[in-house]
């Protein structure tokens, strides 16, 4: 079966995220969300999101197809539903469409001619920024358990203080001594080439992608995941590092979604807590003003390639677009548009030429080039942005 992952209604409410990459390659958990499907399902998947982000991420259409919405996180009783769904069936939960098979083409698609299956179990799903780290818990729990089902764990080293070992998951290659690690509140996994250096103290739910690095010392509350190739120190609460993101230094992280290639220069940190204990709002893309969260606790929200200057201050509360670069003293405001160089004092624009210099050499460090695809990519989310930003 040919499985399409689509972005669905909530693409415009994971901004900044999804300026870059589909709704399903957000990592959340262990995997991202397609990586999640793909297992269950057995199959590769190709994707159908914006027009300007399909040179990367392809779709590919055939006579019949298994249409998935990316915001939902599969589970065994999901997967095997979107497994055995036939022509002309459509799965909702609610009122939103989960996945639907379909011998048309994408323009020509009436449910009202479907046959409708309701999905009433619970599920996790990503419908808003914040969800990556609130959700981000139950998320390393169902990877944890599916992606180590029947699988033995590497020995831990015994310079390892250990609690809870029997929740503590070792790829092969990963390399830990004289660290601490606490899983009684929830699973610890530590992927494959990683490396935890001596000193860390670390309590689950924890994820360390394949690659990953935590540096010395480095205090790490749960629910965390650092993303593939990604480096932390420090102090880190609930949030969410995607891949080759660098937080490697002391300073504070909380309840926060780091995108790609993004760096977090020392001793920064961000609130995660008002000081009137309110609600925390966030900037809403869709809406263009703040919108409520619902949360007491909700910190950084920056997208890909976005980076800040040491000792930078970030409030509760904020949104950092596509390649901005922040720093100097004070608190930016806590919204800063794509593009945006500068900080408390006032920002300019981040001109292209510029900006894809920097992203050149950073991603040449990882053996990963800055192509044609990403530089269109970037050109359209300067365009896109220009509105936000005072120029």
């Amino acid at each position: 079966m040919n499985y399409i992952l689509f972005d669905g209604p909530a693409r415009n409410a994971l901004l900044p995220f999804t300026f870059t990459r589909p709704v399903a390659d957000i990592l959340i958990g262990i995997m991202t969300i397609r990586q999640k499907w793909e297992m269950h399902l057995g199959s590769t998947t190709t994707t159908l999101t914006e027009e300007y982000l399909s040179d990367k991420f392809p779709m590919v259409e055939l006579e019949n197809n298994v249409m998935i919405n990316a915001s939902f996180l599969p589970n065994a009783v999901l997967a095997e539903m979107v497994g055995n769904l036939e022509p002309n069936q459509v799965i909702f939960k609610g009122e939103e469409v989960v996945a639907f098979y379909t011998q048309e083409d994408q323009e020509e698609v009436d449910f009202d001619s479907y046959e409708i299956i309701e999905y009433n179990e619970d599920c996790l799903t990503v419908m808003n920024t914040w969800d990556i780290f609130s959700k981000n818990a139950a998320a390393i729990q169902e990877d944890f358990e599916f992606l180590t089902e029947g699988r033995k764990s590497q020995t831990i080293p015994k310079s390892v203080n250990v609690i809870a070992p029997e929740n503590i998951f070792i790829e092969e290659g990963a390399k830990l001594e004289f660290v601490t690690l606490n899983a009684s509140a929830g699973p610890i996994y530590i992927g494959k080439d990683s490396e935890i250096m001596e000193g860390s103290v670390i309590r689950g739910p924890f994820a360390l992608c394949e690659g990953a690095v935590v540096k010395m010392a480095a205090k790490i509350y749960g629910a965390t995941t650092v993303g593939p190739n990604s480096k932390v120190g420090g102090e880190i609460n609930n949030s969410v590092l995607f891949s080759n993101a660098n937080k490697g230094h002391d300073g504070f992280l909380g309840n926060s979604v780091l995108g790609e290639w993004c760096n977090i220069g020392a001793d920064s940190n961000n609130s995660n807590l008002k000081n009137n204990y309110e609600e925390v709002k966030l900037w809403s893309y869709e809406t263009e003003g703040f919108a409520k969260t619902g949360l007491q606790f909700c910190g950084l929200m920056m997208g890909d390639h976005s980076k800040c200057g040491i000792n930078t201050m970030f409030n509760t509360g904020t949104v950092i677009g596509v390649s901005a670069n922040i720093f100097g003293s004070g608190f930016p405001r806590n919204f800063v548009p794509s593009f945006s160089w500068g900080g408390a004092a006032g920002f300019s624009t981040y001109i292209t030429k510029k900006a894809f210099e920097t992203a050149r050499l950073v991603m040449s460090r990882r053996n990963v080039a800055f192509d044609e695809k990403e530089a269109a990519i970037l050109e359209h989310v300067f365009e896109e942005s220009k509105k936000w930003r005072k120029e």
